[in-house]
């Protein structure tokens, strides 16, 4: 590390300007010499300032929560921010999406203690970008790596027994040092806009019998005389969000038993970043009865919660992927984002993507076992992503990513 750059932590973003943080993630970053830049958004709504103040002032995360912020701030000489992670101390592993209870487990049973761990990520969200956020200049990449090995040394200035980095953009993620940080991959699934003037250019695309089914979903999603709205800005009121985060703690009771976001979290980004959410809700008989939340980069849709107060065939579907393309084709958005898990995305035209993560355990013998694991892991991984590309329903089997 340059002797000129200081590494700091601290444990709530109010302790940081919205300024200088965004500064820092509100940028592409740095791409890959010699294999070319990946696309990464820089206007992720999920590193911003706004998003993690809000989870922490709504007590979302803090508190009880097992999500205590100890978020790395690197300065230069002058004392001018420019780096910044966001980081947690964890007492347990939900709310990741990156799955690791069984390497818990193993620890444990082995006489190991692996909570409490160090996650750097966007708390609650599967949705990739950089999470080493150095600011834009010549000295990016070395603010990059004085992250990288400010985390290690965190991890073992608090006790740790692992720093995990997830849900990482690819050239962050290729820049890891692999003499610490173990790689995995997972798979999630995105919608990509090939240019399409409305949706029926993107049925098009599709095979006939997946095209006419997709028809045939979305008139009886709305057939109970069912209307969508797409609110954002200041129509998101108190009134919507009652009834939206009515829908979501339904659902998140019966998924995963305590819902993660708290009712205030949805007042405070709806007040601080009211133009960057796009919420789908469904309406009938004059009153909401579905919802999902969705959120807006640079050029990519992000859907994030649903839930519902009545059930009705295919609804979920509609309010979620159907009504997100439509959204991103009139506004001129490259991707929609659906998140993690749900195969049954590729049939309504989401493809498996990649997504990655680092991850630094600190015992020795333990990091061999978790090595094993994901050598034995990676390759079923990329299997899994190949066999679902294979069934994606278009009609030209083009299964590439786009450019």
């Amino acid at each position: 590390m340059s002797a000129d750059l200081r590494l700091k932590t601290i444990l709530s973003l109010d302790e940081i300007a919205a300024a200088d943080w965004d500064r820092c993630a509100q940028w592409a970053g740095p791409g890959m010499s010699g294999d070319g830049a990946v696309a990464v958004d820089p206007a992720n709504p999920f590193i911003s300032h706004a998003f993690l103040l809000a989870l922490e002032q709504s007590g979302s995360t803090g508190g009880r929560s097992g999500w205590t912020s100890s978020h790395l701030v690197a300065e230069d000489a002058g004392g001018r921010v420019v780096g910044v992670a966001p980081a947690y101390l964890k007492s347990h592993s939900q709310g990741e999406y990156v799955f690791d209870h069984s390497w818990a487990d193993a620890f444990q049973r082995a006489g190991g203690r692996y909570y409490p761990k160090l996650q750097i990520t966007a708390p609650f969200t599967p949705a990739a970008g950089r999470r080493l956020l150095a600011a834009p200049g010549e000295r990016a990449l070395e603010v990059e790596t004085a992250l990288r090995e400010g985390l290690l040394a965190l991890r073992d200035q608090m006790r740790a027994s692992s720093a995990h980095v997830t849900f990482q953009s690819e050239p962050e993620w290729h820049r890891m040092d692999p003499a610490h940080w173990l790689q995995r991959l997972d798979v999630q699934y995105h919608w990509f806009n090939r240019g399409y003037g409305r949706y029926d250019d993107f049925l098009a695309t599709l095979a006939s019998r997946k095209r006419k089914g997709l028809k045939k979903e979305r008139r009886e999603a709305l057939a109970p005389g069912i209307t969508v709205e797409a609110l954002t800005g200041s129509a998101l009121t108190e009134a919507v969000w009652d009834d939206f985060f009515a829908f979501y703690m339904d659902t998140g009771s019966r998924k995963w038993g305590r819902p993660y976001l708290t009712r205030s979290f949805f007042s405070l980004i709806g007040q601080s970043m009211p133009e960057r959410i796009v919420l789908m809700m469904a309406k009938r008989d004059g009153r909401y009865i579905a919802g999902a939340i969705n959120f807006l980069g640079a050029d990519a849709l992000y859907g994030r919660h649903w839930g519902c107060r009545e059930d009705h065939p295919f609804l979920h579907f509609e309010v979620c992927y159907h009504q997100a393309i439509d959204h991103a084709i009139a506004h001129g958005l490259s991707r929609v984002e659906a998140g993690a898990q749900g195969d049954h995305k590729v049939a309504r035209g989401y493809q498996p993507i990649l997504t990655r993560s680092s991850h630094a355990i600190a015992h020795p013998g333990f990091r061999r076992a978790v090595a094993d694991f994901l050598d034995h892991e990676r390759p079923q991984i990329m299997a899994i992503c190949e066999n679902m590309r294979a069934d994606l329903p278009f009609a030209a089997r083009d299964q590439q990513e786009p450019d």
